[in-house]
């Protein structure tokens, strides 16, 4: 999302982010046009807000299994046939209103505000899936799916990184794909039926595509005020390819 920043009575020369007044903030310029000390300090608070977003969302989820009763949490989620459709609408509505107050451009406490709303709905609507993957699989399937999440996420980030590919091509591809997906998910929902493994094969193929994209993204396309909007895309579908990953894994069970 390209926005634009309102640059009036900034005249410090460092900001409270580290950015020199070049890279200030405030400034409505692409991190690619940047010189490469601004790019790489963008780059670091980008992905220091990703961990950081990861580490929030184990937090919760130990905190919600340690506090909750899960196993109520997850009936009430997924005891009827429209409880998890009506889940799912919930956390595209949420996580819709924790973009946009993520790239926000009036206010860095908004933004944060919409990274930590989104990372609190991840948390929430991984409840039932963690559950069942601790309940019902061996102990190694969840350690091995988020190591296999973070080794894939890795790769694919280098691959970025190492080839300064611009993917943003892949836009209309991913939009049309994330329709079609949603579109069989609901219609699965509300026939009762399985999608089976080569759609979880599908799911993380799209995931790994997105993952490409939103770094490239991060490399060629976000502003310089964008890190926490940026931390938030990478963290999404960071999310979505442990789900996909720990469901196959699942059901290898």
């Amino acid at each position: 999302m390209q926005n634009q920043e309102n640059k009036n009575g900034y005249d410090d020369s460092m900001n409270n982010y580290g950015y020199s007044q070049s890279a200030s903030y405030l400034d409505d310029r692409m991190a690619a046009e940047l010189e490469a000390a601004d790019r790489a300090t963008f780059i670091v608070k980008t992905y220091t807000h990703l961990l950081g977003a990861i580490l929030a969302f184990v937090g919760l989820e130990v905190l919600i299994f340690h506090t909750l009763d899960v196993a109520s949490l997850t009936q009430t989620f997924m005891g009827g046939r429209y409880s998890w459709l009506i889940v799912l609408v919930a956390f595209m509505g949420v996580s819709w209103i924790a973009d946009i107050w993520a790239s926000s451009t009036t206010s860095v406490f908004v933004q944060y505000l919409g990274l930590g709303v989104y990372v609190l709905a991840e948390a929430v609507i991984f409840v039932p899936l963690l559950y069942i993957a601790t309940t019902y699989s061996s102990p190694e399937v969840l350690p091995t799916a988020a190591w296999t999440t973070l080794l894939l996420f890795g790769a694919l980030s280098l691959v970025v990184f190492l080839t300064r590919y611009d993917f943003s091509f892949m836009r209309s591809f991913l939009f049309f794909a994330g329709f079609v997906a949603l579109g069989l998910i609901v219609v699965a929902i509300l026939f009762n039926f399985e999608l089976g493994p080569v759609f979880t094969y599908a799911m993380i193929a799209f995931a790994c595509c997105y993952i490409l994209y939103d770094t490239s993204n991060v490399l060629h396309h976000y502003r310089v005020n964008q890190h926490v909007a940026a931390s938030l895309a990478l963290f999404a579908s960071v999310a979505l390819l442990f789900w996909y990953i720990l469901r196959l894994f699942m059901s290898r069970e």
